[in-house]
C-alpha cells in the first residue's frame, strides 16, 4: 500500500469550505465526513481533513494561526497540464477564493496561487521536466 498523506486544516465554516472545494471539482470521502470534519479527496494518496475549528483544537494545545495575517503552510499540488492549473485556479477565484501570488511561468514550470475561503494558501502547478534548463 502506498504512503498516504492526510493534511489537517482548521476551518471556520465546514459547509462553506466543502462547497468551495466541491466548486473546484473535488469530492469527499463520506466515510470520514460528518458534523465536525470532511475528508477532501485530492488524489488516491492525498486527502485533506477539513476540521471545524473547535474540533481541530481538540488535537493541539497550541494556538491556531490567524490565516488573515499569518501563514502556516503553502499546499502545492502538481497537475497534469497548464490548462488544468488555470482551470483550478480560476474555479478557486470564482468560488470565493482570493489571489495569493502572481502567476509564474518559468518555462519548465507554470504556477498559480490562491487562498481558500479560510485563508489557507494553495499553489497549483504543472512541471514539464523535458523543459528543465541545462545545468552548467
Amino acid at each position: 500500500m502506498p504512503t498516504q498523506l492526510f493534511v489537517n486544516l482548521p476551518v471556520k465554516d465546514l459547509g462553506r469550505t466543502m462547497k468551495f472545494f466541491a466548486d473546484l471539482g473535488f469530492g469527499f470521502n463520506e466515510r470520514f465526513t460528518g458534523e465536525n470534519a470532511a475528508c477532501l479527496v485530492i488524489s488516491d494518496t492525498i486527502s485533506a481533513m477539513l476540521l471545524a475549528e473547535p474540533f481541530f483544537r481538540t488535537f493541539t494545545d497550541k494556538q491556531l494561526v490567524d490565516t488573515r495575517s499569518s501563514t502556516e503552510a503553502i499546499l502545492a499540488l502538481s497537475l497534469d497540464s497548464r490548462a488544468r492549473v488555470d482551470e483550478i485556479a480560476d474555479r478557486a477565484l470564482a468560488a470565493g477564493g482570493q489571489p495569493s501570488q502572481p502567476t509564474q511561468d518559468h518555462g519548465f514550470m507554470y504556477t498559480r496561487s490562491f487562498q481558500d475561503v479560510d485563508g489557507h494558501l494553495w499553489e497549483v502547478f504543472h512541471m514539464d521536466p523535458s523543459k528543465f534548463p541545462a545545468s552548467a
